[in-house]
């Protein structure tokens, strides 16, 4: 078997594992079984690529190659996209399916290449996009988040835009609250008083005559601008900027 172009046929197939409907995939309800089909019908090309690992002399340009491979063919999807919009969901999903499915996917492997690709894949996304911020997570660590609390105010702004519970927004807040928020100085703390006020802001927003215009606000201000931190890692800016939407919102709708 030639190890090596069956690595680079099969890597660009991955980001097609859910032909095109990552958000249906991607739920409480489907996730699961999704994830292990889609694995079992790559491992081939997990195999080969951990064999030619083991036999190449140049085992870094190798798994260059087999990363640059898979973000070739996103780069080429995303120029076939005339209209704006079309192209920004497009690199969304993209994203989001590298997040949940490709990255953990390469990682459940547990092969000596896993790991080395997984960091290749990551550096050949972020040339190709650099205002994304991918990170490498396992299929374990994704599953357990959707046994976690809800973002309460989150999920109220994103019901108003009519998108689903398992959107690329609030999967990505969800994502910083559970790994970096929740493990900084403090943080815990600043979840719980979160969780302690937020159904109630969300409980007298909805009560208001105008609380379409103040969820669109509250997108603007806050939720828009801490989405473009987490992407660009401004991870602590995003911190500040959460703290301060908390205390504002407290401060105006929270009601015992």
């Amino acid at each position: 078997m030639n190890y090596y172009l069956t690595g680079i046929e099969g890597m660009p197939k991955l980001l097609d594992c859910c032909d095109g409907k990552v958000m249906e995939h991607f739920q409480k309800k489907t996730y699961t079984d999704s994830f292990q089909r889609m694995y079992q019908e790559h491992v081939p090309t997990f195999d080969a690529i951990e064999n030619g690992y083991k036999s190449v002399i140049d085992k870094d340009q190798f798994l260059t190659n087999m990363a640059d491979a898979l973000t070739d063919y996103a780069v080429q999807q995303l120029e076939g996209c005339k209209r704006k919009n079309k192209k920004d969901q497009l690199q969304m999903d993209l994203n989001l399916t590298m997040a949940v499915f490709v990255l953990p996917m390469v990682l459940e492997f547990h092969g000596e290449s896993s790991g080395p690709l997984a960091d290749k894949l990551i550096e050949s996304w972020k040339r190709s996009f650099p205002k994304t911020n991918l990170q490498a997570a396992e299929f374990t660590s994704i599953e357990k988040g959707f046994h976690k609390k809800w973002c309460y105010i989150t999920t109220a702004v994103c019901r108003t835009f009519g998108k689903p519970d398992d959107c690329y927004e609030l999967t990505l807040l969800r994502d910083y609250r559970d790994t970096y928020l929740a493990d900084s100085p403090g943080g815990e703390e600043l979840i719980e008083k979160y969780y302690d006020v937020a159904p109630s802001i969300v409980k007298h927003i909805d009560q208001q005559p105008d609380a379409d215009a103040i969820y669109q606000d509250i997108w603007d201000e806050w939720l828009a601008p801490c989405i473009s931190m987490i992407e660009t890692d401004q991870k602590e800016e995003c911190r500040d900027h959460y703290i301060d939407m908390v205390h504002t919102l407290q401060a105006k709708y929270f009601r015992q």
